[in-house]
């Protein structure tokens, strides 16, 4: 592992990888092994929580290979030379920003999603003109060995290389230096990647998650909101970072929105014999979820089979802000409902809060969809959807506060691994003589007017 990082740092040194033509021959090659090997990949999530592959496409490698072939498309444009204006203090130079790659990356992936948390990050520190090291999600162990054999196979280990393992192995990444650290996974552990990067002053990105809320306004098309709020719940079981971990729902349409919503994940049938649910993906993840459904008003499902690491999609109502639903992120197929009267009431108690990675809004009201973005901090998200901006790569897809640092997709991603480098690019040929001595009034005037300080 450490020979691997010095190789790469080594080989990074040579401007091997600064190359356009290089890079996108290397994102090529990635696309093609991708699609070579998309059985396998199939096959190997599936053993890891019997995603389909359905959902593995649709989920996962779609969007990999979009970000694949906007990287290639986009490219030229994003590592261009960009000029830009020169200040009157500077009169005859020219300015402009040159991007250039950080140098050797270190990316951790998370085990939800473990091809697009891994391979997205993976594209954009490719674009840049990176080395990179990546660290899967030993959870999602099948889908981890897929990703080592096809990079390894098809890959220079001196430019990619994936490093398997557990808490020893990413300890022992941790402690080496990286130009920057990417992390996809827990808010828990997000403090500590932050605090072993800070060791060496490491920029960082965190996606993260947190409590992400849904709101069901009485000024909604309330079939349609259900119908799109369901199906993002329970999309991956509710095993995802944006997923609404929670919807607020008005008093005035609470009783039609669970009948709808039950209605809906009934016509649904999910199951993962149809191919869209999948398992929670450890027993203790498994009994997490079990114990937070223990002792709560059940309003549809609660059934689950623990050695089938199976829950049904479930909707509990008459939650408060104070139940236990509501202290954690529940990263599972668990809706809890809590009812408002007041818009301004409810809006306090989620600013309240850590800051989350999503915030979705169900209304067809200007003025209520406009106060609940301006007043609520949060990473991105969607009015009268959820989950879809994260498809959308012409936005950043990022959190705020404890939801996360820095964002990515798109050219944000390529800006996430890049340096900008500012140039004042001046010729000889002529001087002005007033910042050099002898100092005088008469020079710090004439300063004063060029800088526009009179």
């Amino acid at each position: 592992m450490i020979k691997t990082i010095a190789s790469q740092r080594k080989f990074f040194s040579t401007n091997g990888t600064k190359s356009i033509t290089f890079r996108i021959e290397q994102l090529r090659k990635l696309k093609r092994v991708l699609k070579e090997n998309e059985h396998l990949l199939d096959e190997a999530i599936y053993s890891d929580f019997k995603k389909s592959s359905f959902e593995n496409f649709t989920t996962e490698l779609s969007l990999v290979y979009h970000d694949i072939d906007e990287a290639i498309k986009k490219l030229p444009r994003w590592s261009k030379k960009k000029r830009v204006k020169t200040n009157l203090i500077n009169f005859s130079a020219r300015s402009y920003i040159i991007p250039e790659p950080l140098g050797n990356i270190l990316i951790i992936g998370a085990w939800n999603f473990p091809y697009l948390t891994s391979l997205s990050p993976v594209i954009a520190a490719m674009a840049s003109g990176n080395t990179i090291i990546l660290k899967p999600s030993e959870l999602s162990s099948h889908s981890s060995k897929a990703m080592y054999k096809i990079i390894a196979e098809n890959f220079d280990q001196n430019y990619i290389a994936v490093v398997e393992g557990g808490i020893i192995e990413t300890t022992l990444l941790l402690e080496q230096k990286f130009d920057k650290i990417f992390f996809t996974g827990s808010v828990e552990v997000g403090k500590i990647i932050y605090k072993a990067a800070s060791k060496h002053l490491t920029p960082i990105t965190l996606e993260l998650g947190g409590k992400s809320p849904a709101f069901v306004t009485d000024k909604c098309d309330l079939k349609m909101s259900v119908k799109r709020l369901i199906w993002a719940k329970f999309l991956n079981a509710g095993q995802a970072c944006t997923a609404p971990d929670y919807v607020l729902v008005h008093q005035s349409v609470k009783k039609k929105f669970l009948e709808l919503a039950k209605k809906e994940i009934e016509g649904s049938e999910y199951s993962i014999e149809h191919g869209n649910y999948v398992q929670i993906i450890n027993e203790n993840h498994t009994q997490r979820l079990i114990n937070l459904l223990n002792g709560k008003n059940i309003y549809h499902g609660g059934q689950y089979n623990r050695l089938e690491r199976f829950i049904e999609p479930t909707i509990v109502e008459d939650i408060t802000f104070e139940d236990d639903l509501m202290k954690e992120e529940i990263f599972g197929p668990i809706l809890p409902v809590i009812e408002y009267d007041k818009l301004e009431d409810i809006i306090k108690k989620v600013k309240a809060r850590p800051k989350p990675l999503a915030c979705y809004v169900y209304t067809n009201n200007a003025g209520i969809k406009n106060k609940i973005l301006k007043e609520i901090s949060f990473g991105g998200g969607a009015i009268n959807d959820s989950n879809m901006h994260v498809t959308n790569t012409n936005i950043p897809f990022g959190g705020v506060g404890e939801s996360g640092i820095g964002s990515y997709h798109g050219e944000f991603g390529f800006r996430s691994f890049t340096h900008y480098k500012g140039i004042v690019d001046k010729p000889t040929w002529f001087e002005l003589n007033i910042k050099y001595s002898p100092y005088s009034l008469k020079k710090l005037k004439w300063i004063k007017r060029i800088i526009g300080q009179k």
